[in-house]
């Protein structure tokens, strides 16, 4: 698995969306039970400390030491561990939940599915989500857009093409539950816009390969053309995922 955010750790956890409680109550729906959970490639552990709330054990493992750096300590029942979501260190059939969010696409995914399948219990849920760019109003969406696509388009890794796909290309050997049709808004300034944009992988692979940031003078200027610095504005995205049970065979 790549690691693509140590460097901007700090930018990431500040800048991320969370997702809506529609998406935990829909998967709680499902879940056989709330005594434990493993909020795989947890990152600054964004949805571990909402899974805390319900399960009673919360294990939250990513590769990066500096995201779990920046996750809060909010809840005495997360422990936080450095392991590769292919080999996390978990019991045989501990998992009520296995949620993955915004990484999936990041995984060596055969592999991957091996140990979720080991590590869930019977009936228990395995979550793949994320989300797709944000939309805000038509001539922010635009020059965004351009610097998606034009700009850092070749300085996306490949894996980026699984979340435009909507992870809709997956291989995905579970009992599969189809995804709830859910989105995620929030409220943002200027300043937040900026912060999420400089917390993407591609503008920091751009940055290392040409010295300066692509998010200059000019981007700003016409980015304050069409929201005032002071402005609030609603955005939303897209989500999308992969929900479903463990299988009683192994995947081996």
């Amino acid at each position: 698995m790549k690691d693509n955010f140590s460097v901007q750790a700090t930018a990431y956890a500040r800048y991320r969306p969370t997702y809506p409680p529609e998406l935990y109550d829909f998967l709680y729906a499902h879940t056989p039970g709330f005594a434990f959970a493993w909020d795989c490639a947890t990152g600054n552990g964004q949805v571990a400390h909402v899974l805390a709330d319900t399960f009673d054990h919360v294990e939250a493992t990513d590769i990066s030491a500096a995201q779990i750096n920046n996750a809060p300590p909010t809840h005495q029942n997360i422990r936080y561990r450095v392991a590769p979501a292919e080999n996390s260190g978990l019991p045989d059939a501990c998992c009520d939940l296995i949620a993955v969010g915004q990484a999936a696409h990041w995984f060596d995914r055969p592999a991957f599915y091996i140990e979720a399948n080991r590590c869930l219990k019977p009936g228990g849920l395995l979550a793949l989500f994320g989300y797709g760019l944000f939309s805000a109003d038509p001539e922010t969406d635009a020059l965004v857009y351009h610097l998606y696509e034009d700009v850092l388009g070749t300085y996306w890794d490949p894996e980026r093409r699984y979340v435009e796909e909507g992870y809709a290309t997956f291989e995905f050997p579970f009992a599969e539950i189809p995804f709830p049709p859910v989105f995620m808004e929030t409220t943002w300034t200027v300043d937040d816009v900026l912060g999420f944009l400089e917390s993407w992988s591609a503008l920091q692979h751009f940055i290392r390969r040409n010295g300066y940031s692509p998010i200059d003078e000019v981007f700003r200027e016409k980015l304050a053309a069409c929201w005032a610095v002071e402005e609030v504005k609603k955005v939303r995205f897209p989500l999308f995922g992969r929900i479903g049970k463990r299988v009683d065979s192994p995947l081996c």
